[in-house]
């Protein structure tokens, strides 16, 4: 299996080498102008992007007309309504037919757009793409996929969910490894990835009995499913190089996502503080610059910033709500690779996969019981 970056041919259904990307440019907490920023430096960097923006027209065309950058690369689309963080899914779902959010989603659904991106209330988008998108068949629950820094060696391990449902049971786990396991393949250019399944302890008796069942369900089906399980992992995994995927439910992976970056911040704070404090601070921070750029690189949430819908009849990227010009690009990045490694089609065929895995070991732990008691 190839890695996204290997992947020179658009798979957007349109026949272009050309990627289209739809951008939802009112859900961030710091307006469209750090949104068109975003897009006009990933249109800087990738030449073979194009954007669908949407949003209140006027406001957005003083805005792309500021950057050169995007002459001739950016349509605009009308949309009067914003989806605020306050907005509660349902009433997204009955009311937000003129949203950005809603227009961004339905490009991707009329194939005009590969994939899309959007800083907004993450409730409400995954509930208008499940609308709009709708979901794989055999997916239960959607998933959202992060990126997380880590010990190994490619940088990053998987994990999934962060926060598309709080609820999770033996049968989504499983559905979790598997579209995590498909991410990693092809993002992260892994073979045969690791899966480990997160719990409060490695030790197999520990944990809710759902934990348990998947435990089972997911050792029972890794070799057909292509990847290596390695039992259950603990907090301390999650960046570590034990595994390459981390599966846990939505619950606990966002708790865990935020605990990660409010601690990487704090860090950073801390480190800047006792830098600044006294002359002997500011030479030793001076001399300390270099190292301190590369850690700050290393935790910054911006430059990894984007979760992956999965599940989904499409490719969705929910960026982070507070995303700067760097943040709204890394994002676009992501799509972009997603988008040109044809990830929306190569997750399809691993998620139907996954009935089959749980049917055929169903019927044969059936089969098995009959004989035993024959």
């Amino acid at each position: 299996m190839t890695s996204l970056k290997d992947h020179s041919v658009t798979q957007n259904g349109t026949g272009s080498d050309r990627i289209v990307i739809s951008v939802d440019a009112m859900g961030g907490d710091r307006g469209p102008a750090a949104v068109v920023a975003g897009i006009a430096r990933s249109a800087h960097k990738n030449p073979t992007l194009d954007f669908i923006l949407h949003g209140p027209m006027a406001e957005l065309q003083m805005l792309v007309n500021k950057r050169s950058e995007l002459s001739g690369r950016c349509e605009i689309r009308h949309a009067s309504g914003i989806v605020s963080m306050e907005d509660k899914p349902s009433q997204v779902m009955r009311n937000g037919k003129d949203t950005s959010m809603w227009s961004a989603l339905e490009s991707v659904k009329n194939k005009e757009a590969t994939a899309a991106v959007s800083c907004g209330n993450t409730g409400a988008l995954m509930a208008l793409s499940m609308i709009r998108l709708r979901k794989l068949p055999g997916v239960n629950r959607p998933a959202i996929a992060i990126l997380w820094p880590s010990r190994n060696p490619q940088g990053f391990n998987v994990m999934l969910d962060v926060g598309a449902d709080i609820r999770a049971d033996a049968k989504d786990l499983l559905q979790y490894a598997l579209m995590g396991a498909s991410y990693a393949r092809n993002g992260l250019d892994l073979k045969k990835p690791r899966i480990g399944l997160l719990n409060v302890g490695t030790e197999q008796n520990k944990g809710f009995p759902e934990l348990k069942e998947a435990y089972d369900l997911i050792e029972a089906n890794a070799e057909r499913g292509q990847f290596e399980f390695v039992g259950f992992v603990e907090g301390g995994d999650i960046p570590g190089k034990r595994c390459d995927v981390i599966v846990t439910d939505g619950f606990t992976g966002n708790v865990a996502l935020k605990t990660g970056e409010g601690t990487a911040k704090l860090i950073v704070d801390q480190l800047r503080e006792s830098f600044t404090q006294s002359f002997f601070g500011r030479l030793s921070g001076l001399i300390a610059l270099p190292a301190l750029k590369r850690f700050q690189k290393k935790v910054d949430p911006r430059r990894v910033n984007g979760g992956v819908f999965l599940g989904l009849n499409g490719t969705v990227v929910k960026s982070h709500g507070s995303a700067d010009e760097t943040g709204v690009s890394a994002a676009v990045k992501l799509a972009f690779e997603l988008a040109n490694a044809g990830f929306s089609d190569r997750l399809a065929a691993r998620v139907a996969s996954a009935d089959e895995l749980v049917q055929s070991d169903t019927t044969e732990n059936r089969d098995t019981k009959d004989k035993s008691n024959t």
